[in-house]
């Protein structure tokens, strides 16, 4: 390897630790609300914004409930696989805001601080959308 290649190399590392961390952090916001929230053990909040929702009869809230939670663990193991990164991105931002959306519409009496809610999601997003700009597959869309 040539000095000019190996210095192009040495700086282009930081970039790639940089984009696996942002990415990495992405999928466990995903395996943590998805895995842990909705599926096991399951929180109790959760499950009352789910059953909230008008058109889905009581029985079927714990199935709903899980599926979307594997939903959101497959997300997150599609983050960190990093393909079609602004496909990935879409997909995450209309989730976050179809569930900030349907929480707030549907129950707001469960969600205590709904500025906080979108506060912190709208951070959420933001990185979501660094991911997509830091990847270095983002030209293979």
């Amino acid at each position: 390897m040539s000095g000019v290649a190996e210095i192009q190399q040495r700086r282009q590392l930081p970039g790639l630790w940089h984009a696996l961390a942002a990415r990495g952090a992405v999928a466990l916001v995903w395996f943590y609300e998805g895995g842990w929230c909705k599926v096991w053990p399951g929180r109790a909040d959760q499950r009352a914004i789910v059953g909230d929702v008008p058109i889905l009869p009581g029985w079927a809230v714990t199935t709903a409930l899980v599926v979307v939670g594997l939903t959101e663990v497959a997300i997150g193991i599609w983050v960190l696989t990093g393909r079609r990164v602004r496909a990935a991105a879409v997909v995450q931002t209309l989730l976050v805001a179809g569930f900030n959306a349907g929480g707030l519409l549907f129950s707001p009496d469960q969600i205590d601080e709904p500025g906080r809610l979108l506060t912190q999601n709208l951070a959420f997003v933001a990185l979501i959308w660094m991911v997509t700009w830091m990847s270095p597959r983002r030209t293979a869309r």
